[in-house]
């Protein structure tokens, strides 16, 4: 089977090409780190890793490089407003944003590159532009000639946004000396306060755009598989990032893919909102599993509209893989090993990564593999837990990997095996009354345990018990 991606410069769904066979190169535009991270922050994250995961899982060498861009207007900003020096700042989120990755399993980048430290690359390739005739230097500034670009043969601004230059009304507002009002930024003039570098156009900071383009070419090469990020990064991060690889001669990235937005009441979760939930006010809610299973539940394209009882009904939907899991355990004596997955997940997620269809058929094999255990084939469900494994290890989230077995200790995971411990004193008690042939206490118990919401289940293996759903 052929993965097949959503190509956002084309519009079309394509077959995956690798630029080198076996070897998939992706660059995924990370956190800007000025705040807490909230779910809308990490959705790409969790998104873009189960992208990675599938490639790993197929056989292939994956070089993974997300950023971190750690100079930026907000970031001076907020730092002056706190009174706290801009590095402190930024150092301070940006070891939040690790710690949410870490929490909810995303694989570790392959290099995880600042800005600040590739200042000496960036003007290396502003140079290159300027040399090819696409950029010029104005009063310490340095612009991107979106007019000259345009006009050229090679030019192809717009060809991932569909803007038209003719529609545009505002540019970059760095500075002063522009041909036009459309030209955007590759470097700023140094500002009083600010933090600046020395270049042949004098002190100054880099543009927003031009640290991509540098970064992700510095570590991928000129030509590179796949560019992800944010749907709100199309237009005109990413359109500018284009312009200025091609600018500078690079073929740059072959693929484009973007994640939708985190929403609630149908708008984009930010800060202006006042909506934003962070990651330790969600995992009060959740475990930092389920989280990461609510937040990949959806393609990684759609919307994903955040309510209190979605979050919750993502929560059981793992909680439903997890105890299939751990009754296998149980009745087997041994831990199912990982196998492989079926063709029909194969298939959901070569369809780009189509994870509700994926899910769909984890949810469809541990029903057989629950069936298989009430019908005492225990050999049948541990080989359905080989399998449910398996896929669930590609999305991240394999109750029985090392990252979630560290749940574990847990409050939450104490308390179940502290009830676990009382309700199986009264099953034992149920079961010597029934023995005893005493079916008012065995139904006593019975109902005194549904009453706390805890379901007996008879089985060939003797008694089980579980929660309630919530309705």
């Amino acid at each position: 089977m052929t993965l097949r991606l959503y190509d956002t410069a084309s519009r079309t769904i394509r077959d995956f090409e690798p630029v080198t066979p076996g070897h998939v190169s992706i660059y995924l535009c990370g956190a800007t780190p000025q705040t807490y991270p909230h779910i809308g922050h990490v959705r790409s994250g969790v998104a873009f890793d189960i992208l990675r995961r599938w490639c790993l899982a197929k056989g292939n060498d994956v070089a993974f490089v997300r950023n971190i861009t750690d100079i930026d207007d907000k970031i001076l900003t907020k730092a002056a407003e706190n009174g706290r020096p801009w590095w402190e700042w930024v150092s301070t989120f940006e070891r939040e944003f690790t710690k949410a990755y870490n929490m909810l399993g995303v694989l570790p980048p392959s290099v995880e590159p600042r800005a600040t430290g590739h200042v000496t690359q960036m003007v290396e390739y502003i140079q290159r532009i300027i040399d090819e005739g696409y950029a010029y230097a104005a009063e310490g500034n340095v612009y991107f000639d979106l007019a000259k670009w345009s006009k050229d043969p090679k030019g192809d601004y717009g060809c991932l946004s569909g803007q038209k230059i003719d529609d545009m009304e505002e540019g970059d507002s760095a500075g002063t000396g522009k041909h036009s009002h459309l030209d955007f930024a590759l470097w700023k003039a140094a500002k009083p306060g600010e933090p600046s570098w020395p270049t042949p156009w004098g002190p100054g900071r880099p543009g927003w755009h031009i640290e991509c383009s540098v970064m992700s070419t510095t570590y991928l090469g000129a030509e590179f598989d796949i560019h992800c990020g944010g749907l709100d990064l199309q237009f005109p991060h990413h359109e500018n990032e284009i312009a200025q690889a091609h600018g500078a001669g690079d073929g740059f990235a072959h693929y484009w893919l973007h994640n939708g937005w985190v929403t609630m009441s149908g708008e984009k979760m930010s800060k202006s909102l006042g909506n934003t939930l962070s990651i330790p006010n969600m995992l009060e809610k959740v475990r930092p599993v389920e989280l990461r299973y609510y937040l990949g539940s959806a393609n990684y394209r759609s919307m994903l509209e955040y309510s209190e009882e979605a979050l919750q009904e993502a929560a059981v939907g793992y909680r439903r893989i997890e105890a299939f899991l751990q009754r296998v355990v149980s009745r087997t004596g041994s831990e199912p090993q990982i196998t492989t997955w079926t063709d029909a997940f194969e298939r959901a997620l070569d369809d780009d990564l189509g994870v509700p269809a994926a899910l769909a058929e984890i949810h469809t094999q541990v029903r057989a593999g629950n069936a298989a255990l009430e019908s005492g084939d225990q050999q049948r469900a541990h080989e359905i837990a080989g399998n449910v494994r398996a896929m669930a290890d590609v999305l991240g989230i394999d109750p029985l990997s090392e990252q979630w077995r560290d749940n574990s200790t847990s409050t939450s995971t104490r308390a179940m095996e502290a009830l676990d411990v009382l309700v199986g004193a009264e099953l034992d008690r149920r079961a010597a009354a029934r023995a005893e042939k005493n079916w008012a206490v065995a139904d006593e118990v019975r109902d005194r345990l549904n009453e706390a919401g805890i379901v007996i289940t008879d089985t060939a293996a003797g008694p089980e018990w579980s929660l309630q759903e919530e309705k």
